[in-house]
């Protein structure tokens, strides 16, 4: 019996090893590879907002992920004011290495691709607007602009007269045109690598035009217009697209299957705290926690969540461009604060204060569209910033109107038990502790008296009054 339980269970795992090598041949036949499965997908990546690390981050996975999955085509649909160009140059670097044809496309209706999101259409391997939709204003935004309401901010008859003189007005005038004409540079190279309008790409950096989407198909800026990626797809069917190393392909996008790439969660979180005012926010809560963790050890929660908030806030700064003088001034500020609370001196405060203020200012040295530090952020923590430095400064009047706590001083009025008395001297308790006492009266165990004085680490003690309580007794 046991003999032919092992051959009916050897029988058994043979016949189930032949089935399975049937049916993988099967699925191989009918699927014959990855590419054959994916040949007629197409992936959309979709930008809203403004264009920074996260979005860079989402579009360089997105492209990734159609090459490994061999798609016939990407859809990059924008709707984006602009942002950093450090992100944008990211963007179009992945855009034109990609194996993968891209198509720029600016939808829905009532968008646009303005700043950043021009010179990444341009870039596309073939672009593409919705109805009611604009494009252009391309112009580079100032950097590290003067800060308002300071010296500088507005020219005036001094900047005027410096002018003919060539002085810092004449340096701003040369970086702007430098800053300009590389613009100008990189979108012509992008506008002749797809065979668009280069005049209008460099008077949309020049000039800040703009277009809407009939003017920007008649002015060869775009390649077509499409209701929705549906139609889109429809009218790319049959194109040829030349890919990096000279390749090309013709594309069967008729039928293609339509299937979105959603940015994973390390890209979702990069968008949140990337922005200027979370990654200020996070930055004031992690220094904040751990002064309060210094100020209070043992306390735990302000360190952890100081020490998270901080590491997150750093992070952010990475990879914004920053200002490293400002950044210097902010911990100055910070540094000064923390000195007024342990040691409170009203002008120190006051420094800190300005010192933040200022640096927190200048913190950025971006003026893109959706990455611009809040002045009400700023307002806010610097206003509770001031209502720390009141706290501390109340709680100091407190203590200097109050009544002294060491020395002699605290020791005048405390009630005491007499624990033995001889003639003039004896031992008392009082405030927890055993003390030497004298006196000019006689008293007896167990009578209460009250400290008039403390001469060499004796108290002078005297008959305590009849309304005295017992808070000297143990």
């Amino acid at each position: 019996m046991h003999g032919k339980g092992v051959l009916a269970v050897h029988t058994t795992f043979k016949a189930a090893l032949v089935v399975a090598t049937i049916l993988v041949a099967l699925v191989v036949s009918i699927r014959p590879g990855p590419a054959a499965d994916n040949s007629h997908l197409a992936l959309t990546i979709s930008i809203d907002g403004a264009i920074g690390p996260a979005a860079a981050s989402y579009v360089k996975d997105g492209l990734a992920k159609a090459a490994e999955r061999h798609a016939e085509i990407v859809i990059l649909r924008l709707n984006t004011p602009g942002g950093l160009s450090t992100s944008m140059r990211e963007i179009i670097a992945d855009v034109l290495a990609s194996p993968v044809p891209v198509v720029g496309y600016v939808a829905p209706s009532g968008a646009h691709a303005a700043s950043a999101g021009t010179y990444i259409l341009y870039a596309t391997h073939l672009a593409a607007m919705a109805p009611g939709t604009n494009i252009g204003a391309a112009t580079p935004v100032q950097i590290g602009g003067p800060i308002p309401g300071l010296p500088g901010s507005t020219p005036d008859k001094g900047d005027k007269e410096q002018k003919d003189g060539g002085s810092s007005s004449g340096t701003k005038d040369a970086m702007t045109a430098k800053v300009t004409n590389d613009a100008v540079a990189f979108i012509r190279s992008l506008a002749e690598l797809r065979g668009r309008n280069a005049d209008w790409a460099e008077k949309a950096v020049r000039d800040a035009a703009t277009l809407s989407t009939n003017a920007a198909l008649q002015a060869n800026v775009i390649d077509l217009t499409a209701r929705d990626p549906v139609d889109l797809l429809r009218q790319v069917d049959g194109r040829t697209i030349e890919l990096p190393g000279g390749k090309t392909q013709r594309l069967a996008t008729r039928d293609a299957a339509i299937e979105a790439i959603e940015p994973t969660w390390i890209a979702r979180v990069l968008a949140v705290i990337t922005d200027p005012n979370i990654a200020f926010i996070l930055l004031m809560v992690g220094i904040y926690g751990l002064i309060f963790e210094f100020m209070s050890p043992g306390a735990v929660a302000p360190g952890v969540v100081g020490t998270i908030c901080l590491l997150l806030g750093l992070y952010a700064l990475n990879m914004l461009p920053i200002n490293y003088a400002g950044f210097a001034l902010m911990l100055v500020g910070i540094a000064l604060l923390a000195i007024e609370a342990f040691n409170p001196t009203v002008v120190i405060g006051l420094g800190g204060i300005v010192a933040f203020v200022l640096g927190a200012a200048m913190l950025f040295r971006i003026e893109a569209p959706g990455y611009r530090l809040s002045w009400p952020v700023i307002g806010i923590v610097a206003a509770m910033f001031t209502g720390l430095i009141l706290v501390v400064l109340g709680a100091l009047r407190r203590a200097r109107k109050g009544p002294a706590r060491i020395g002699a001083q605290a020791m005048r009025g405390l009630s005491a038990e007499v624990l033995d008395w001889s003639e003039t001297t004896g031992h008392v308790f009082t405030n927890g502790e055993r003390w030497q006492a004298r006196s000019t009266e006689t008293f007896t165990a167990g009578d209460t008296v009250e400290v008039a004085n403390i001469i060499d680490l004796t108290l002078v003690v005297r008959r305590a009054p009849a309304s005295a309580g017992e808070g000297g007794t143990a």
